[in-house]
């Protein structure tokens, strides 16, 4: 099937920014306004905002929101995986994500916390503990330690929904992250939160999260129970 006019418009913004991105443009360095470039290339807002859709899929750009379009760094660039928060994924499934909060508080880093968050050892984060639902129902128990310069004030109400949502509005929206996916069983006290019979099998799952300009901002750990929830990954096999 031919292209039309606008998918063959937005083909060459997307070629010509691509273009810019790979031999003009340096990590993290700004793209043009949505306005500049409709006026650079003489088409639409709504072909440039298809163009500029399609980088950050594939990994090329990212946003900084209040901010503009930046290069991505070609080291953190993933075609194959999306960086999601638990709300993200839960209302993907046409389910209506959820959280109780079981614990707020600031604490001194250990040292494998520090570690991760390229903090010294004792540094204050935020440690959050919270039970995450889905249609109500006990999905998996949560626990996150995040730098306390990044939430600074905020208190218990800045949890409550997406945790990444939050982090963007305090200008360190993820980005990318570190992330280990690997089998366990429940333990006898998140056994009674999920709802499940203690040491029944469960997914925990391990990740470090980064802004675009590379900063740990959080490391977070996460217990799903097995008959609810499972990891799909697109695979491609390399030719020789």
């Amino acid at each position: 099937m031919s292209q039309g006019p606008a998918e063959r418009k937005h083909e060459v913004v997307y070629q010509q920014l691509l273009h810019d991105i790979q031999h003009v443009h340096r990590p993290h360095d700004p793209l043009p306004s949505e306005r500049e470039l409709t006026s650079r290339y003489e088409v639409s807002r709504a072909t440039v905002r298809e163009a500029m859709r399609r980088l950050e899929e594939e990994g090329w750009v990212y946003r900084q929101q209040g901010s503009g379009t930046y290069v991505s760094d070609p080291a953190t660039i993933s075609k194959n995986l999306a960086l999601t928060s638990f709300t993200e994924d839960m209302r993907a499934r046409r389910l209506t994500p959820g959280s109780k909060l079981l614990s707020y508080t600031r604490v001194p880093a250990s040292a494998d916390v520090a570690r991760d968050l390229n903090l010294s050892p004792g540094a204050p984060v935020i440690h959050i503990e919270r039970l995450r639902l889905a249609d109500g129902s006990p999905m998996c128990v949560e626990q996150v330690w995040v730098r306390a310069d990044i939430l600074r004030d905020a208190d218990e109400t800045a949890v409550t929904g997406s945790l990444y949502e939050t982090l963007a509005a305090l200008g360190a929206e993820p980005h990318h992250a570190d992330q280990v996916i690997a089998a366990t069983v429940v333990e006898p006290r998140q056994a009674d939160l999920l709802g499940v019979a203690a040491f029944s099998p469960a997914l925990r799952v391990t990740r470090i999260t980064f802004d675009a300009a590379g900063r740990a901002v959080e490391r977070g750990e996460s217990v799903y129970r097995a008959d609810r929830y499972s990891y799909r990954v697109t695979v491609t096999r390399r030719t020789p």
